[in-house]
C-alpha cells in the first residue's frame, strides 16, 4: 500500500467521523470519543510514513474476503469502502494472539492492518487506527484491552457482544467498547471489515476473559513473535 493511498483511506474515516459528528445524532458518550479521535489524528505527522511497516502480509485472512467478498450496504460508509476495497490485499495485516486449542484456525481466519500507532506506518502513542477484518461464521472470543476503543462498520452484519449484552450491528455502526470492558464479535455467512480506533493506553495488549495470552508481533503476517510492549492487538 502506498504512503499516498494509505493517507486517502485514513481521510476518508476523519470525513466520516467529522460528519456523523456534525449531523449530532450520536450518544454523547461516541460523540465525545469521536471528538478525541479527530483531535489525536490532528497531531499525527501524516508527512512521513515508516514504509515497512506499509509492507503487504500475504494473511490468509485475503483468501477469506477474497472467496466471500464483502459488500457494502451503508450510502454514509461507501467512500471509506472504495478507499479500502482495492488495498485489502496490499495492507498490512496481521493476527498475533497466541494459539488457542479451541480456535486452531483462527489465525488464518481474522487480522488487522495498523495504519496508525506504536507500531504503524504512520506513528503514534496516542491513538491507534486501522482495519479488523473477520472471515465468515467465525467467533472472535471474549478479550479485553485498557484502550478505549470504537469500531465503524464498514461491510458485514455481524453480532457484537460487549458486557454480556449482545446486538446485531450492520455497515455505518459505530460501537464504543470502554476501557476494559468484555467484549466479542461472530460473523454469519459473511465478512465482517470495520475500521477500529483506540485512545487512552494504546500499548497494553488485549487479554482473553479466560485467560489466554496475546504476543506482539512486529512483522506483517507473522504471527506469536514476541517483542517490547507495544499496542498490536484491536
Amino acid at each position: 500500500m502506498s504512503p499516498l493511498a494509505a493517507i486517502d483511506a485514513i481521510d476518508a474515516l476523519r470525513v466520516h467521523f467529522a460528519a456523523r459528528l456534525a449531523a449530532g445524532r450520536e450518544t454523547s458518550a461516541i460523540a465525545a470519543e469521536l471528538h478525541n479521535i479527530l483531535a489525536r489524528l490532528a497531531h499525527v505527522d501524516f508527512s512521513r510514513a515508516d514504509e515497512k511497516h506499509l509492507r503487504p502480509s500475504g494473511h490468509p485472512v485475503i483468501r477469506q474476503l477474497q472467496q466471500t467478498p464483502p459488500q457494502s450496504a451503508e450510502a454514509a460508509t461507501e467512500p471509506i469502502f472504495r478507499a479500502f476495497l482495492p488495498q485489502l490485499d496490499a495492507l498490512p495485516w496481521r493476527y498475533s494472539y497466541t494459539p488457542r486449542p479451541d480456535a486452531p484456525d483462527i489465525g488464518e481466519r481474522m487480522a488487522w492492518a495498523e495504519l496508525v500507532g506504536p507500531i504503524a506506518p504512520f506513528h503514534s502513542h496516542d491513538i491507534c487506527l486501522g482495519l479488523t477484518a473477520i472471515g465468515p461464521r467465525l467467533l472472535y472470543p471474549r478479550h479485553y484491552h485498557p484502550a478505549v476503543e470504537t469500531y465503524l462498520v464498514i461491510s458485514g452484519t455481524a453480532a457484537w457482544t460487549a458486557a454480556n449484552a449482545t446486538r446485531r450491528h450492520p455497515p455505518g455502526a459505530l460501537i464504543l467498547h470502554p476501557a476494559n470492558i468484555v467484549h466479542a464479535m461472530e460473523t454469519g455467512d459473511e465478512p465482517l471489515l470495520a475500521a477500529y480506533a483506540w485512545t487512552g493506553d494504546v500499548e497494553t495488549l488485549s487479554a482473553y476473559e479466560d485467560g489466554g495470552s496475546a504476543a506482539v508481533s512486529y512483522a506483517p503476517g507473522k504471527p506469536n513473535r514476541t517483542g517490547p510492549s507495544a499496542m498490536d492487538l484491536a
